[in-house]
């Protein structure tokens, strides 16, 4: 009788409403594939199609806001199935940020690209294509559609980023890509088929309950690590996070800039809203089982070690970089390290600081974005302006554009992190997380030891970013001024301006935006796996002591519908 009733399961009109910014995309790519039949081929045009689909996206985001209730929505699955696609303010949040990032990298390919790129329409069906995978990479609490998401965010990101055919180091960098990819996957699948042979399901929110259990009785320790392990190195492969980082440079420097920018933020903050959903969740897992979130002290301390490499390492590695696109590889490296950094944080959810980790995230998330895109907005227009990518083509650029010079210092500056902008607040909502949280904690002595890395590692990253600054103003090679275009130089402008307001005006919007969007977010269904274990679940939170695995569907998802 169930089975007849799972195979006769469709979705609701009302389901069908909550995911409609994905089916947005997915009608922009159907949009952009049918245009050249009717009207004929057209780059120019296949980006003003991707500009209005990711306004559309945007502005079907922003009404779902008022629609979720609190705790989020598990829709498009059977109730068996719940978690395998969900929508929160948190995935609101996330894909309005996606899709201001996407319209502001389409506006830099016409800048740069649509007069003499042949091949729009498939560029942007790729684009497109790789932003619906990371809506749903943020979007899941199944490790299973978690694997598929990230393959639909990298499968055409491997494309893109070899997309210029003619030119050898791009098509050198989308093998690399490809490769290292494969492996990933290949070993996070592993690591899920390990979790599933000991948990029997797929589900994020049963599986965190008996990795707790297991840990806290000292059962399977070397698989639980070992799976988990191997499931994060799919999830850091896209964060490019050590020792999963070996592509990045390589790709950066052979794909054209405007995807270099794409990856430089779009695939990194999926890749990180995601891993901080996984902890939130493991967190829940632990309340709910009746352990303390010590449980996790392994955990907490692989990935703080493992951000604290990735930030140190790519520090290092930038100061020997003469191309400005591999520079700022190493430098988006470091950032991923920054933010990684906040998926230490164990805590048990309705605490009075819940929700500060991930808040912290996103206000590092969209400063991150406007800097990026200002930087490699100016990257693009003197590359394109100079015929080089290298760090000498900025010579003199103080006196030969101005208007370009100052946002990029403006830029810079908040990339490391210092006041009036930005990156300032930035980093000190991140530090805030770091110290408020695991303070609680027997882990205080690693939120610390991440503490004094990051302000270690602010003080290393001064240098290669003010090379830049110097070689702009204090190197002067006589070369003859430049002539932007209107729109790249008000981009970068509306950039450093942005930033600028976020370190001087708007210092607490930010802050209350990512508070509002992440305080309360999805509740995945929790079932005990142990008949015997307490419960110790705060606030009107109400589960059976016992449940039988086969029930598990007959409990809703805690704070939203179903």
């Amino acid at each position: 009788m169930l089975a007849a009733i799972e195979l006769s399961w469709y979705p609701s009109l009302a389901e069908l409403g909550w995911f409609a910014p994905e089916l947005a995309l997915v009608g922009t790519i159907v949009v952009i594939l049918v245009a050249p039949l009717i009207l004929g081929r057209s780059g120019l045009r296949s980006a003003r199609i991707a500009f209005a689909g990711a306004l559309v996206t945007l502005l079907l985001s922003v009404r779902l806001v008022e629609q979720v209730g609190g705790g989020g929505i598990s829709g498009l699955a059977p109730e068996s199935a719940a978690g395998m696609l969900i929508l929160d303010k948190l995935t609101i949040l996330f894909k309005i940020i996606l899709m201001l990032f996407l319209t502001g990298v389409t506006a830099l390919w016409v800048l740069g690209s649509s007069e003499k790129e042949e091949n729009g329409e498939e560029f942007f069906v790729l684009m497109i294509g790789s932003a619906l995978g990371m809506a749903l990479m943020t979007s899941t609490l199944n490790l299973l559609m978690m694997a598929v998401a990230i393959e639909a965010a990298s499968l055409p990101s491997y494309a893109i980023a070899g997309f210029d055919k003619r030119n050898r180091k791009s098509a050198e960098a989308s093998v690399k890509y490809v490769i290292f990819g494969g492996v990933s996957v290949a070993i996070m699948l592993y690591g899920i088929s390990l979790l599933y042979g000991m948990y029997h399901t797929l589900n994020v929110a049963i599986i965190a309950q008996g990795v707790a259990n297991d840990l806290a009785a000292g059962q399977n320790t070397v698989l639980i690590s070992m799976s988990l392990f191997c499931v994060l190195g799919g999830i850091a492969f896209k964060i490019a996070a050590v020792p999963f980082h070996f592509w990045c440079p390589d790709v950066f420097e052979g794909a054209k800039i405007e995807v270099t920018a794409w990856l430089s933020v779009a695939s990194k903050a999926a890749a990180l809203v995601l891993l901080l959903r996984l902890v939130d969740a493991f967190n829940i897992g632990a309340m709910v089982a009746g352990h303390s979130i010590l449980t996790y002290n392994g955990l907490a301390w692989g990935l703080g070690v493992l951000a604290a490499i990735s930030c140190t390492w790519g520090n290092f590695a930038a100061y020997r970089q003469s191309n400005v696109k591999r520079l700022l590889a190493y430098s988006s490296i470091a950032h991923a390290g920054y933010m990684m950094m906040l998926a230490t944080i164990f805590t048990l959810p309705g605490t009075t600081t819940s929700g500060k980790p991930m808040a912290a995230l996103m206000i590092y998330l969209i400063v991150y974005a406007v800097m990026n895109l200002g930087v490699f907005t100016v990257a693009a227009i003197v590359s394109w302006q100079t015929k080089s990518e290298d760090i000498g083509a900025f010579s003199g650029l103080g006196r030969r554009a101005p208007w370009l010079a100052v946002p990029m210092v403006c830029c810079l500056v908040s990339l490391v992190g210092l006041p009036p902008f930005g990156g300032f607040i930035a980093k000190y909502w991140l530090l805030l997380a770091l110290g408020s949280k695991m303070a609680e904690t027997s882990l205080a002595p690693l939120s610390w030891i991440l503490i004094i890395v990051v302000v270690i590692n602010t003080l290393i990253s001064l240098f290669f970013y003010f090379r830049i600054i110097r070689t702009m103003f204090l190197s002067d090679d006589q070369l003859p001024a430049l002539s932007p275009p209107f729109l790249g130089t008000a981009m970068a402008n509306l950039c450093a301006v942005l930033l600028l307001l976020f370190g001087v005006v708007l210092i607490n919007e930010p802050k209350e935006l990512a508070d509002r969007y992440t305080g309360d977010m999805y509740k995945p269904t929790v079932v005990l796996t142990s008949k015997d274990v307490p419960i110790n679940a705060p606030g009107d939170m109400q589960v059976a002591r016992s449940v039988d695995e086969s029930d598990a569907m007959q409990i809703p998802a805690l704070g939203g519908a179903q």
